[in-house]
């Protein structure tokens, strides 16, 4: 079963992206990540790609 997220299509604001940054550069995963900021996988890799991060892949 997917995780359902009621933030869908909801800006990002600064504090959620200073946390995407960290979580990016700890290496956590795109599933750890959206569940952390309560996110989809999708609304990470887009907010990631357009930062310029990289996620880390599954281990």
């Amino acid at each position: 079963m997917k995780d359902h997220f009621e933030r869908h299509k909801q800006p990002w604001n600064s504090e959620e992206i200073q946390k995407l940054h960290a979580f990016a550069k700890k290496g956590m995963t795109l599933k750890a990540m959206a569940k952390a900021l309560t996110r989809s996988e999708e609304s990470i890799r887009t907010r990631a790609k357009q930062d310029k991060l990289k996620i880390a892949k599954k281990r």
